[in-house]
């Protein structure tokens, strides 16, 4: 292993074979919910990964049984209590998606589990995105009291189109593994044994390809994001202005509690 990846606490770095990187989420006691320092470097790491020269394909999958259950409890509450928090989590939300989607190397993300958040942004902004049969998708942003920010605004629509984005980020219903490949929000979905070897198979597939042409293609295909950019920056500072509101108190205290959240009523904006 590089001396680059040593300093991180709450990603865990293997090569299954040379050129290929996988790192995991590893807080598998929390269903690898991320506290600051974890999503701080689940944000940072793909800069490091754009500049290793050792490697060619990234796999990104979860400890256990889950993805990642997105923000813990404690960071979620020092956003809504705490300015400075809210701003640099908006700094690195943004960053999360514009660093992978700029990241040079392939990335696969094997969803073994569920994926919430940060760790929902990182599944479907990876170039390739592979998901149990088991697992069920959703976006709680609504659910939470906030904009659906994070990601969805810039990819769901260009994956699976505006009318089901709309019903899925407004409502939060749940999708499985086999519908979301249906309407096209994930690349594959295979049995749960199958997912890492099949996340593997894929990239032996891209290692074995053209570097520099597949590099290429992601960065000419992720210019559609690019241009969605103006979008994508207006619903996370709309999630983050959301965090300083009566909403989302409710809706951090609804799922502590395991209820179904009374939102107050709001301004008629």
């Amino acid at each position: 292993m590089t001396e680059r990846y040593t300093d991180y606490t709450h990603l865990l770095f293997e090569y299954p074979e040379e050129r290929i990187l996988k790192i995991t989420i590893n807080r598998p006691d929390r269903y690898n919910a991320l506290d600051t320092v974890g999503h701080k470097e689940l944000t940072y790491v793909w800069r490091e990964v754009d500049d290793d020269p050792d490697i060619d394909v990234v796999i990104l999958t979860g400890a256990g049984k889950a993805f990642s259950a997105g923000g813990d409890f404690e960071m979620v509450e020092k956003i809504t209590q705490d300015y400075d928090t809210r701003v640099n989590i908006w700094k690195e939300a943004r960053d999360l998606v514009y660093n992978i989607m700029n990241c040079g190397k392939p990335i696969i993300s094997a969803i073994n589990g569920p994926a919430v958040g940060a760790g929902l942004v990182a599944a479907l902004i990876a170039d390739i995105s592979i998901v149990a049969k088991s697992v069920a998708i959703t976006d709680g942003h609504t659910r939470l009291g906030v904009a659906a920010g994070d990601h969805a605004a810039i990819i769901w629509p260009l994956l699976c189109g505006m009318a089901k984005s709309k019903y899925y980020l407004l409502t939060c219903d749940r999708l499985s593994g086999e519908e979301a490949e249906r309407i096209g929000l994930v690349s594959l979905c295979v049995d749960d044994h199958d997912l890492q070897d099949k996340a593997l198979e894929v990239a032996q597939k891209l290692k074995g390809g053209a570097p520099t042409a597949i590099r290429w293609t992601k960065y000419a295909l992720n210019n559609w994001l690019r241009m969605a950019g103006p979008i994508y920056d207006t619903s996370t500072a709309l999630e983050m202005l959301g965090f300083g509101g009566p909403e989302v108190r409710e809706g951090v205290a609804a799922l502590k509690e395991k209820r179904d959240p009374d939102f107050p009523r709001g301004p008629n904006i």
